[in-house]
C-alpha cells in the first residue's frame, strides 16, 4: 500500500470518527434539549395558566351586579374589552402567534381596569388568592405499585395550577392520600376547572393502572379510588368546591363508566360519607377479619349511584365524591394484637359510642404487633389530635395496653395553602 493509499485511509477514518461523533452528540443533544423543553414548556404553561386563571377571577370579581352597578360606562368598556380577550385567548392552541398579541392586550387592559378602581394590583391579587383556592384530597387503594403511582402523579401536573402538595402512603393499609390545590377562577367554570381536570385525570389513569382484584389491604376501600374530597380554602365558600365535586362525579360515572356517590354538600339532600359507607359493606373485612382483599363482592350496587351505572366492576369497584369543611386524620398506635379490646378504645372514643365530639373512628391492624385508632376529625379547630391522644391513652391504660404517640397523615387546611403558594412562586 503507498503512502498515500495510507494518508487516505487515516484521513477517512478521522472523517468516519469526526461523523460519529457528530451523530451521537446530535442524539444527545436532541434527549437533553427535548427535557429541557418539556421542562420548560411545563414551567410556561405554568404561568400562563396562573395569569390567565387570576385575569378570570379579576373578570368574575368586576362583572359581578353589585360592583358594575356602581361603574362608569367607560369603565364597563374596559370591563367588556378584557372579556373579549379572555375568552379569544388560545387555550388549546399554544403555536398559535396571536397569544402573545392578546396577553399584552390583557395586561394593558389589566392596568387600566385596576387604575381607574383605585385598586393595586398587590392587593386585589393577595384578595382574590385568599377566596378562590380549592383543596381535593384522593385516597387511592395502593401503595406497593410504584409505576402505576408515579402515573397517576404524572397524569396530574398537566393541568396548572393545579398542583399536588402533599402525598401521604400507607403500605400496611395499602392506601396512598393525595392532596392537591388549586386557584378556582370563577364560579359557573367548575366543568372547566384544573382542580376538576387533575383530579380527573388521576382517578382514570388510577383505574387503568391498578386492578382492585389484586388488591389487600387492613384499610377499608370500595373502589381502585376510594374517596375525593373537595374542601374550601380561606374565603373560599363550600357551594364553590361542591360545583366541582358535583361536575367530578357526572364525569366518573358517565365517561368511567364507575358508579359514583355524592355525599356532603355535594349531595343535595347532605347524605353523610359513612351513611353510604355502611350501606355498601365497607366496614366489614373479608379475610381474616381485618384485611379487606380483591373486588366488591356484587355484581349490581344495593344503592343507586347519584351518577354512573349500578352495576360494578369487580376490578374498579366505586367512587364516593364530597364536599365539606376541613378533615383532619389523626391516627394512634395501639401496641397490641388484642383487636376486639381496641375496637372497644376506638368506639368509646367516637361521638358515636358517647366519645369526643367530631370524631369518628376505626380499630385497624397496623403491621406487626400494632392496632392503630384511625380517627377522622371533623371539627379539627374544636378537638384536635391532642384531645384524641389524651383519651386513646386513658382508655389504653383501662385496657393494659401500651399507646403510641399519634400522628396526622396530613398538613393543617393553613399550612396546605402556604405550601401551594410557595409551590406557585419557586
Amino acid at each position: 500500500m503507498s503512502s498515500e493509499d495510507i494518508f487516505d485511509c487515516i484521513l477517512r477514518l478521522e472523517e468516519t470518527h469526526i461523523q460519529q461523533g457528530f451523530d451521537e452528540g446530535y442524539e444527545a443533544g436532541l434527549v437533553s434539549g427535548r427535557e429541557d423543553a418539556r421542562h420548560l414548556g411545563l414551567k410556561l404553561g405554568f404561568e400562563t395558566g396562573e395569569l390567565l386563571g387570576f385575569y378570570k377571577g379579576c373578570s368574575s370579581l368586576w362583572n359581578s351586579p353589585a360592583l358594575l352597578a356602581h361603574l362608569s360606562p367607560q369603565l364597563h368598556k374596559h370591563l367588556h374589552d378584557f372579556q373579549a380577550l379572555l375568552d379569544k385567548f388560545p387555550m388549546m392552541d399554544p403555536e398559535d402567534e396571536t397569544k402573545d398579541e392578546i396577553k399584552d392586550g390583557l395586561r394593558v387592559k389589566f392596568n387600566i381596569i385596576c387604575a381607574s378602581l383605585g385598586v393595586p394590583k398587590k392587593q386585589l391579587e393577595e384578595m382574590l388568592r385568599r377566596e378562590m383556592l380549592g383543596c381535593c384530597k384522593v385516597y387511592i387503594s395502593e401503595a406497593r405499585n410504584k409505576t402505576a403511582l408515579e402515573a397517576i402523579e404524572r397524569s396530574a401536573k398537566t393541568f396548572p395550577p393545579a398542583a399536588i402538595v402533599n402525598k401521604f402512603e400507607d403500605a400496611a393499609y395499602g392506601r396512598v392520600g393525595y392532596t392537591l390545590v388549586s386557584a378556582l377562577a370563577h364560579e359557573g367554570s367548575s366543568s372547566s376547572s384544573p382542580l376538576k381536570s387533575a383530579v380527573f385525570a388521576m382517578v382514570k389513569t388510577a383505574l387503568d393502572a391498578i386492578n382492585l382484584e389484586l388488591h389487600c389491604g387492613s384499610h377499608p376501600r370500595l373502589g381502585v379510588v376510594d374517596h375525593i374530597c373537595f374542601h374550601p380554602l380561606y374565603e373560599t365558600s363550600i357551594d364553590q368546591v361542591s360545583s366541582v365535586a358535583t361536575s367530578l362525579a357526572r364525569d366518573i360515572g358517565s365517561i368511567l363508566r364507575v358508579p359514583t356517590y355524592l355525599y356532603g354538600a355535594a349531595h343535595e339532600e347532605q347524605c353523610t360519607l359513612d351513611s353510604i359507607r355502611r350501606k355498601l359493606g365497607y366496614f366489614k373485612a373479608n379475610r381474616e377479619g381485618h384485611e379487606w382483599a380483591g373486588g366488591l363482592e356484587l355484581e349490581v350496587v344495593p344503592v343507586k349511584p347519584d351518577a354512573g351505572p349500578q352495576e360494578v366492576s369487580k376490578a374498579k369497584g366505586v367512587v364516593a365524591v364530597g364536599a365539606c369543611g376541613w378533615v383532619s386524620n389523626y391516627n394512634v398506635p395501639v401496641m397490641s394484637t388484642d383487636l376486639k379490646a381496641v375496637k372497644r378504645m376506638a368506639r368509646k372514643a367516637s361521638e358515636r359510642g358517647g366519645g369526643l365530639a367530631s370524631v369518628q373512628t376505626m380499630a385497624l391492624v397496623h403491621g406487626e404487633g400494632v392496632i392503630e385508632v384511625a380517627c377522622n376529625l371533623l371539627n379539627p379547630s374544636q378537638v384536635g389530635g391532642d384531645e384524641v391522644q389524651g383519651l386513646i391513652e386513658r382508655l389504653g391504660g383501662e385496657e393494659g395496653l401500651i399507646v403510641g404517640k399519634g400522628y396526622y397523615t396530613d398538613y393543617t387546611a393553613d399550612q396546605i395553602a402556604q405550601r401551594y403558594k410557595e409551590l406557585l412562586i419557586c
